[in-house]
């Protein structure tokens, strides 16, 4: 059997333990809870017939008093960096994520989640924006609430992990 290390990363209260919640257990829940130091859970996923078992991740947010360990990221085969889309500055740090990333972990998958979309018409970019960040990345809109996006962020991570290229 197949397994890989996912790991969750974004700013704090972007919706990352909501995400696997709903991916793991197909829950929601509206109370905020702030996840300190790293919390995992498993999942297997049916990939063309084949068992992938996802080790996932959930790292504390990156707050300006706090960055995450890069000891969290070594041996990672797959990231998730999640986005809150009402929060423009969630999206700023992706630059700083991305070299965390690469210096704890190197190159490997990873898939922009661009949250809380059913909050859309709260969202901080402006029009026409989110089109240009797409060209640029692999993003998809999920909703940990309703669901919307949320096995296809980690199905496309997989794919990029088993593949050995990139999430597409």
């Amino acid at each position: 059997m197949i397994q890989k290390k996912v790991c969750m990363v974004g700013v704090f209260g972007t919706g990352k333990t909501s995400l696997v919640m709903q991916f793991v257990h197909s829950k929601f829940s509206a109370k905020y809870h702030s996840t300190v130091g790293v919390k995992i859970d498993r999942k297997t996923v049916d990939l063309n017939g084949e068992p992938v078992t996802l080790v996932l991740w959930d790292l504390a947010g990156k707050d300006p008093q706090q960055d995450i360990p890069a000891s969290y990221l070594r041996g990672s085969h797959g990231v998730i960096l999640v986005v809150d889309g009402t929060r423009r500055e969630t999206w700023e740090q992706l630059p700083d994520l991305d070299r965390l990333i690469r210096g704890a972990a190197g190159i490997i998958p990873t898939v922009v989640a661009l949250n809380k979309s059913d909050l859309a018409d709260q969202w901080s970019f402006r029009p026409g924006e989110e089109e240009a960040l797409t060209k640029s990345r692999s993003i998809v809109r999920t909703s940990a609430k309703s669901g919307e996006g949320v096995e296809e962020i980690f199905l496309r991570v997989t794919r990029g992990m088993v593949s050995g290229g990139t999430a597409s």
